[in-house]
């Protein structure tokens, strides 16, 4: 061929390449986000009794990442991580707080690139109430809010019920405590099915033409601990397995009463029987719910010639009794791991059935879904994308992922973690106390490492490592050779103001 014909041919081909590249549709996306879900609670992962097989199936068709983390595992800040892919020491909050979002969140760069954005159930629990985190619609549901789009519906169909917080008090159940019993009500009216099936509306009503963001929020498995009948029934008559119970625990001062908070007790005996049927007949009801959802969404992404991402994952775990912890915020992989799946439909080449044991975190959900859709990430931003392990790189990600928790239940329980997906580093800054697992060999936590003489120089490298990675910081938790106790850890770090985004 003569050179100038082949010259014309070859940017012939690479124009329509480029026209190709530019046109292909964004992916829709869907995140499935339950509240206080534990990251060991699915059959995928070898639960002993727990039964999720919608989500095994998920995990088969991608990936699943084993050592998933939530770096402040509670509420407000897990979910700021979530939306805005900074780590609480880059946002300035590491705790429990109301706190406004300062930074651009993905939702709303979605929005921007002409996403239809869509929140279904428990909204996203920012405090105060942020004007515009990138949801065009939301349709709320929660079990703690009376007058939500929920509590409407469920007087409207049930007016006997007299809304969601008298059905709550009638059950004898709390939103935040071990109580449980079986849902009173048509199943059909629990928050649950509620948000499933308002989910699967949103799919049927949104324009096929526009790609389709939409966030199915649900509160369980969190308390209120109140699965449908059946699924309550079948945990309570089951052999459940022991909570996970630390050589390192002093069991003789927990109460079996708890305490105040909710945070510290000994649940053993029917109390804990009651609270793990509660607690996994949630999880169990919720899988089945998915299965529907998840069929409409790929579905309508199909009809559209539209690829299609789906993201499974929890804002932070449960201990449910494990070293005589409930409820959250500790560093112990009950409340730190939490589940964490990505799937997609095959033209975007995710390997599938890959199974992850590298570090990741909510950050990295941000960088993910932005680079699958084609829009680049702000700065500052510390989360990083999983695209390439997605498709099967072996890339390390990071050699080490930090986690921490200011004082909430009290000051013992503030604390900072490493891990490298293999161990785990404990430092309690409120009287230095410091603790080391082997999470391969000892996956529960169950065997402290740090005052055994053959780990010690493990342990001062774990600690070298916290010492780097807290260096600078407000709070002075180190000097730069040491690590300092009893220093003030406020939820909120002072920080330079920051502009909102819109």
């Amino acid at each position: 061929m003569h050179p100038i014909r082949h010259l014309s041919l070859l940017v012939f081909l690479l124009g329509v390449l480029v026209r190709t590249h530019a046109a292909a549709p964004r992916p829709d996306i869907l995140l499935l986000m339950p509240d206080q879900w534990r990251g060991d609670s699915l059959s995928a992962v070898g639960h002993p009794v727990v039964k999720t097989p919608t989500l095994d199936r998920l995990a088969s068709e991608g990936a699943l990442f084993r050592r998933a983390y939530s770096t402040c595992p509670s509420c407000i800040p897990a979910r700021l991580s979530l939306l805005t892919g900074l780590h609480p020491s880059t946002s300035g909050l590491v705790g429990y707080a109301p706190f406004p979002i300062k930074h651009p969140t993905f939702p709303a760069l979605l929005a921007d690139a002409g996403y239809a954005t869509v929140l279904v159930g428990r909204n996203m629990h920012q405090n105060p109430p942020n004007k515009f985190i990138g949801y065009q619609r939301e349709l709320l549901g929660s079990t703690y809010l009376s007058d939500d789009d929920y509590d409407r519906t469920l007087r409207a169909a049930a007016p006997e019920s007299r809304g969601i917080r008298a059905v709550i008090e009638s059950l004898g159940v709390t939103t935040n405590f071990w109580q449980a019993k079986p849902w009173a009500l048509p199943e059909e009216l629990h928050p649950t099915a509620w948000v499933a099936a308002r989910a699967r509306s949103v799919i049927t009503e949104t324009a096929p033409a526009l790609p389709l963001f939409l966030t199915a929020s649900f509160y369980a498995p969190h308390p209120p601990l109140f699965p449908p009948p059946a699924y309550f029934d079948k945990y309570l008559t089951a052999a459940l397995p022991a909570p996970a119970r630390g050589d390192w625990v002093k069991w003789d001062a927990l109460s079996p009463d708890g305490d105040r908070n909710g945070h510290r007790i000994r649940l053993e005996g029917d109390k804990l029987r009651a609270a793990q049927a509660g607690y996994f007949g949630l999880i169990e009801h919720l899988d089945a719910q998915l299965a529907p959802l998840i069929a409409a969404f790929t579905a309508r992404s199909r009809a559209a010639g539209r690829p299609w991402i789906i993201v499974f994952t929890t804002d932070h775990g449960e201990l449910l009794g494990d070293h005589g912890y409930f409820r959250k915020c500790e560093p112990y992989e009950g409340s730190a791991n939490i589940p964490f799946i990505i799937a997609a439909s095959p033209d975007l080449t995710f390997k599938a059935g890959l199974r992850s044991f590298q570090p990741v975190c909510l950050e990295d959900i941000m960088p993910t879904l932005l680079e699958l859709a084609g829009l680049p990430p702000p700065k500052p931003m510390d989360g990083i994308s999983l695209v390439a392990t997605l498709r099967g790189a072996s890339t390390p990600l990071r050699a080490t992922l930090h986690s921490e928790h200011a004082n909430t239940y009290g000051p013992a329980q503030a604390f900072h973690a490493l891990t490298d997906g293999r161990h785990k580093y404990v430092w309690r800054p409120a009287d230095g106390t410091e603790q080391l697992f082997n999470l391969e060999s000892d996956p529960r936590e169950e065997h402290d490492l740090a005052p055994v003489d053959t780990h010690a120089i493990e342990l001062a490298d774990w600690r070298s490592r916290l010492i780097r990675t807290l260096t600078d910081r407000p709070e002075g938790f180190t000097d730069g050779s040491r690590l300092i106790a009893g220093r003030p850890y406020p939820s909120i770090q002072k920080r330079p103001a920051v502009s909102a985004p819109r």
